[in-house]
């Protein structure tokens, strides 16, 4: 931790955020999107572990289910897919 350092959220200072507002300034819109899909991608890969942790003997058929069932909600799920016989 900096002592006497201006916070802007969690541990970041502001000194730290300037330089990265920086360079996504520099950053090409596709390096941007690049960066969106992989936090995207990083973000389900941690959503499907936890998911994983809960439901040990799912195969990863019904992991992707229980996955999009949790992003669509139950309501748009069942519309979808119908309704789920795992949970």
């Amino acid at each position: 931790m900096v002592p006497n350092a201006k916070r802007l959220g969690g541990d970041t200072t502001a000194e730290a955020r300037r330089v990265q507002h920086e360079l996504y300034r520099k950053m090409s819109p596709g390096k941007k999107l690049e960066l969106v899909f992989a936090s995207r991608r990083l973000g389900k890969e941690l959503a499907l572990a936890g998911i994983r942790l809960q439901n040990p003997h799912a195969d990863d058929e019904e992991l992707w289910h229980l996955w999009a069932r949790r992003q669509l909600g139950a309501e748009a799920y069942d519309l979808a897919y119908g309704a789920m016989s795992c949970e």
